[in-house]
């Protein structure tokens, strides 16, 4: 060190005024500078655009493949709302509508259970998976959930196919509906549990989108597959589900502010607005096969129902992916949350 030495108190022997503070009062400068040119400063730099950190994504984009993990969350909602369908139909009477949802709930969580390993890469990592019991992770708890609704979907389907062991296959039955909403929503909770800025954003109404579209569907498969008399549950499972799908869908859209973007946009759009027309159309089909007792009329919006509710999970999927890639939806949100905070007004 040659012109000054530094101690406890600071520099001493500096000469003030040798270095220029760079920012400081920038504004006298500029207006100084614009009055002797007769022109005002030009910037040399362009405005601040999003595009990544340094040349990375400010978020990592789920790398999971879509039809394994859109598969596995339509799978398990339908799963999850056919075992409460088949509780229902067996306690009122329905023989042929609750065998129908028992086989459709085990089919759906063996498909679902199938689609998740094969996204993990190999049986193995879902074991491991199950080492610990986490309250606090969604994906924990899910494992868990899985691990225990399985078993009790096979066994009440088992049960009434072979005709036998009918006290097991009721307890069996009563324990799947018992754990049913949670298979059908955990995942909602799951997806924003994630940074994902359209998954997390929404997770107050996520859960009941997911509750609702879980209903559409498991009634859908009950309208293609049980007798048209004793389809009543369904019919008003369908209507009950579109309607919660729907309205907790668009409400979640208008509370999320900038993450609801990826849904209006491309591939996401495509699919919510194919989803939203085959939901509609499948609970008024629905509704008018009950009234005509026309078997046909119940197929076709049992068909539109199921597609419907698939559509949407992928469409749910794709829009999550859209907004991680974009780091606008997660720079702006955070920027106004802490203009918000400052008692700002803007994202600035």
């Amino acid at each position: 060190m040659t012109g000054s030495d530094v101690t406890r108190d600071g520099l001493r022997g500096a000469r003030p005024g040798r270095e220029a503070v760079t920012g400081a009062q920038p504004g006298r400068h500029r207006r100084r500078r614009g009055r002797g040119r007769g022109r005002g400063e030009q910037s040399m730099v362009p405005d601040a655009e999003f595009s990544s950190y340094y040349g990375k994504p400010v978020l990592n984009k789920p790398t999971w493949e879509p039809l394994d993990i859109a598969g596995y969350l339509y799978l398990g909602g339908l799963a999850g709302a056919s075992s409460l369908l088949a509780a229902g139909s067996a306690v009122t009477g329905r023989p042929a509508l609750a065998r129908t949802a028992k086989l459709g709930a085990a089919g759906a969580i063996s498909l679902s259970l199938a689609a998740l390993v094969h996204d993990l890469g190999r049986p193995a990592r879902f074991m491991n998976m199950l080492r610990v019991l986490k309250p606090t992770s969604p994906m924990s708890v899910g494992s868990w959930l899985l691990a225990g609704y399985a078993p009790l979907t096979l066994a009440a389907a088992a049960t009434d196919v072979a005709g036998r062991y009918r006290l097991v296959g009721s307890a069996a039955t009563a324990g799947a509906a018992a754990l049913g909403p949670a298979v059908a929503t955990y995942t909602a909770v799951l997806l924003s549990d994630t940074a994902v800025p359209s998954w997390h954003e929404g997770y107050r109404q996520l859960p009941f989108v997911f509750a609702g579209s879980a209903a559409s569907a498991a009634a859908g498969l009950a309208l293609v597959c049980a007798p048209t008399a004793q389809a009543g549950p369904a019919r008003r499972t369908a209507v009950l589900g579109a309607g919660l799908e729907l309205g907790a869908f668009n409400l979640m859209k208008r509370r999320i502010g900038l993450a609801a973007e990826p849904y209006e946009q491309g591939r996401p759009h495509v699919l919510l607005r194919a989803a939203e027309a085959l939901t509609v159309a499948g609970a008024a089909l629905s509704v008018l096969s009950g009234r005509r007792r026309d078997r046909r009329l119940a197929v076709a919006a049992g068909t539109a129902l199921l597609t419907g509710s698939a559509a949407l999970r992928f469409g749910v999927f794709h829009a999550g992916v859209a907004s991680a890639e974009d780091p606008a939806y997660t720079v702006v949100p955070q920027r106004e949350r802490r203009a918000r905070a400052e008692g700002g007004t803007g994202a600035g």
